[in-house]
């Protein structure tokens, strides 16, 4: 037993989403998929922008409303996206080609100054 296996071990077994594997990304799940769905609905003008799988994270889609707002959940894969976006009428792009959104960077930065004037605010009470 090496050093520091008593440590990862006890690490990974802790973690229910990774069944006790270190290291293991967790896939996509219906409750991923029902909230999508949830949020596509409540939302105009919606469209999907596809994450690719990286090192630490699955395939995620990036959903951008009309006016900027947007949420990220997991994905299956790009083929997972595509039919969910074709399923609900909505646009499906790869951020690795096209980019984000412009509307989606200014509403993050609008959500930012509302927030700071919010801090302020409570700071002077």
């Amino acid at each position: 037993m090496g050093l520091f296996d008593a440590l990862r071990r006890r690490k990974g077994g802790k973690s229910r989403e990774n069944k006790g594997r270190p290291g293991t990304l967790r896939g996509a799940s219906a409750a991923d998929t029902a909230y999508l769905d949830q949020w596509a609905a409540s939302h105009r003008g919606v469209e999907a922008y596809v994450e690719p799988r990286t090192t630490v994270t699955e395939t995620t889609v990036v959903l951008v409303a009309h006016d900027g707002e947007w949420t990220r959940r997991r994905i299956g894969s790009l083929d997972a996206a595509l039919r969910f976006g074709r399923k609900r009428s909505i646009p499906v792009y790869e951020v690795a080609r096209t980019g984000y959104p412009k509307r989606m960077r200014e509403y993050t930065e609008r959500q930012r100054v509302l927030r700071k004037k919010a801090q302020r605010e409570r700071d002077a009470e």
